[in-house]
């Protein structure tokens, strides 16, 4: 019972802080990059901060990770409170907007090739704190991406569906704007029910998994190279 316990602590405190981090790292840099283009909105209530206090949602932050967590998910993700940003504010609102948007993902990726270079250091340190480590910045890594891929998927109110609003012709970026009122469900649907009809009837329908996990295990090699390390225990 003690080793299960055991086991059950050492993996909680290998999962939460890199997804604290993640998380909290990504709406900030949202808010930073909005504060510095014009709009102070998230910088007057506190929102550009690294504090992950600031950014939890009980739901996105907490339960939906663990949840994946317990359902051994192929993937895992959240979402902390979205940073309030008035993009008329903007100095130039389409074109920042895509800025704006951009920097979530563009952070999370620059804290993969950071976590990745870290664990060359990380081996070094005396067991069994070298062993925390490895597996805290391993999966720093994989969150990291995961969250960078999924977020640029182009479907509001995902980071990429606001990208692909600002670059579109107006034609295309109006309906796709519309569709941000309905965007949450429909990720909704694409994470967990079209999995679970296409288990129903047999056919394979994990359609995230398919956009999201192809790129990661892509890329997987380049971040081991930085690593100076095999990593493929961690997929």
């Amino acid at each position: 019972m003690e080793s299960d316990l055991d086991s059950v602590l050492f993996q909680a405190s290998v999962w939460v802080l890199p997804v604290l981090v993640a998380i909290t790292f990504h709406e900030a840099a949202h808010g930073f990059v909005a504060w510095r283009l014009g709009d102070d909105t998230a910088y007057q209530r506190g929102r550009v901060s690294f504090n992950p206090l600031r950014h939890v949602d009980p739901f996105g932050t907490i339960v939906v990770p663990a949840l994946l967590l317990l359902m051994s998910a192929p993937f895992l993700f959240g979402w902390a409170k979205p940073v309030p940003v008035a993009f008329h504010r903007l100095r130039h609102p389409r074109r920042d907007m895509v800025l704006v948007a951009a920097a979530g993902p563009g952070i999370n990726l620059g804290q993969a090739v950071a976590a990745a270079l870290l664990v060359n250091l990380a081996v070094l340190a005396p067991e069994p704190l070298a062993i925390w480590l490895y597996w805290n910045l391993g999966h720093a890594v994989l969150i990291n991406l995961i969250l960078a891929i999924f977020n640029m998927l182009p479907l509001p109110p995902l980071d990429g569906g606001r990208v692909a609003v600002g670059l579109l012709p107006q034609a295309l970026a109006v309906p796709l704007a519309r569709l941000e009122r309905f965007g949450l469900f429909i990720v909704i649907g694409l994470v967990f029910l079209l999995p679970m009809l296409g288990r129903q009837i047999g056919v394979d329908l994990n359609i995230i998994y398919w956009v999201i996990w192809r790129p990661v295990d892509w890329l997987w090699p380049f971040f081991e190279g930085l690593a100076g390390q095999s990593l493929r225990v961690l997929l």
